[in-house]
C-alpha cells in the first residue's frame, strides 16, 4: 500500500506541475499578443489629438475677406489737372499747344476739316482733339469749321505718361514726364477696381506687381458689339466696359462692366470701383477710362503696380504742374 500510494502521489504532482506550466505558457503568449496589439493601435505623440479639440472646442473664426481698401491717413493728394490738357486758355499745360483751323485753299472755305489729318500730324489722338474741340468730355463729335480751336501735343516736347497703381488703396496716379527737363507732374488720381484677393500672390490680389508698357492692341466697345470671351459669344461692354488697353499677357486697363437691368437695357455697374473684384485687370469708370484712353494711346506710356505708392521709383523729379 505505501508503495502504490507513493507512486500515485508522484504521478499526481507531475500532472499538476505540467498543467501549471501549460497555463503559464498560455498566459505569457496571450500577454505578448495583447501587448503587440496595443502597441499598433496607440496613436503616436505627434498625431495624438485630444478628443475635446475635435468635438467640443469651436475652431477659430476665419478672417473676413477684404473687399474694400483699408482706410489710410497717408494718401495720394486729391488732384485733377486734366482740364489743363484740353483747355485752350492760359491755364493749359506746357506740353500742349492750341491750333486754330483755317482753310488753306479758297475752294475749301466753309468746309469741315478732317480731325484725323491733325491727329496723325501732331501725334495726338482724334479723341483728344475732339474733347478739346468740344470743350467737354465728348470724344465722338469731330466737326471742325473755320476758326475752330483745339489742342494737340507739342511736337517739340518729348513726353511719356506713367500710371502708378497703389494696390492697398485701390487708387492710380496719372503722371506725365517731360524728358527734356526731367520733371514729373501728377495730373490726376483715379479710384480703380483691382483683382480678387489672393494671399499667395505677390500683391495679395490677382493683379500682378511690376512695371509694364501699355500695349498697342487697344479696343473701343459700344453697346451691341459682340465678340468672343472665354470661347463664348458675349456683348463686350458687359465684360470690358467701353475701352480696353492691355498692359501684360491677359491683363489690361478696362471700363467697368455693364449689366442688364431687365428688358435688355444696359447700365454701367460701378460697384467694382474701389473693390477687389476682377480677375486681375484694372477697372475704371467709363468716364475715367475714356478720358485716360484719349490721352495715352499716342504716346509712350507705362504702368507701375505697387503695394504702396511711396515704394514706387518713377522717373523724373516731381514738381507742381506748371502753366504756360
Amino acid at each position: 500500500m505505501p508503495k502504490w500510494i507513493l507512486i500515485g502521489a508522484v504521478t499526481l504532482f507531475a500532472i499538476l506541475g505540467g498543467a501549471a506550466l501549460l497555463k503559464k505558457g498560455s498566459d505569457a503568449s496571450n500577454e505578448k499578443k495583447i501587448s503587440s496589439h496595443q502597441g499598433a493601435c496607440t496613436p503616436s505623440p505627434v498625431l495624438s489629438i485630444p478628443v475635446k479639440n475635435l468635438h467640443t472646442e469651436p475652431s477659430p473664426p476665419s478672417a473676413v475677406p477684404m473687399t474694400r481698401p483699408l482706410l489710410v491717413t497717408d494718401d495720394f493728394p486729391n488732384i485733377d489737372r486734366i482740364f489743363q490738357l484740353f483747355s485752350t486758355g492760359p491755364s493749359k499745360l506746357p506740353i500742349v499747344e492750341t491750333i486754330t483751323y483755317s482753310s488753306s485753299v479758297p475752294w475749301l472755305k466753309g468746309r469741315p476739316a478732317w480731325i484725323a489729318d491733325y491727329a496723325g500730324h501732331h501725334g495726338t489722338s482724334r479723341h483728344f482733339i475732339a474733347r478739346s474741340l468740344n470743350g467737354k468730355p465728348d470724344y465722338l463729335s469731330q466737326k471742325v469749321s473755320e476758326g475752330s480751336r483745339f489742342n494737340v501735343f507739342r511736337s517739340d516736347k518729348k513726353i511719356e505718361f506713367y500710371l502708378l497703381v497703389d494696390v492697398s488703396r485701390c487708387k492710380m496716379g496719372f503722371y506725365y514726364v517731360d524728358l527734356d527737363t526731367n520733371e514729373r507732374v501728377l495730373l490726376k488720381v483715379y479710384r480703380v477696381g483691382l483683382g480678387k484677393l489672393d494671399p499667395k500672390g505677390p500683391s495679395g490680389t490677382l493683379t500682378p506687381l511690376g512695371r509694364f508698357p501699355l500695349g498697342e492692341r487697344i479696343a473701343i466697345y459700344k453697346p451691341g458689339m459682340m465678340g468672343l470671351y472665354q470661347d463664348k459669344r458675349v456683348e463686350m461692354v458687359q465684360v470690358f466696359g467701353t475701352r480696353w488697353i492691355p498692359f501684360d499677357q491677359g491683363y489690361g486697363l478696362q471700363g467697368a462692366p455693364w449689366v442688364d437691368t431687365g428688358g435688355g437695357q444696359l447700365i454701367e455697374s460701378k460697384a467694382c470701383i474701389g473693390a477687389y473684384d476682377s480677375d486681375g485687370c484694372i477697372r475704371m469708370t467709363a468716364a475715367d477710362i475714356e478720358e485716360l484712353f484719349s490721352i495715352v494711346i499716342t504716346k509712350p506710356s507705362y504702368l507701375e503696380i505697387v503695394k504702396d505708392f511711396r515704394d514706387a521709383k518713377l522717373p523724373g523729379q516731381e514738381v507742381a504742374a506748371p502753366s504756360r
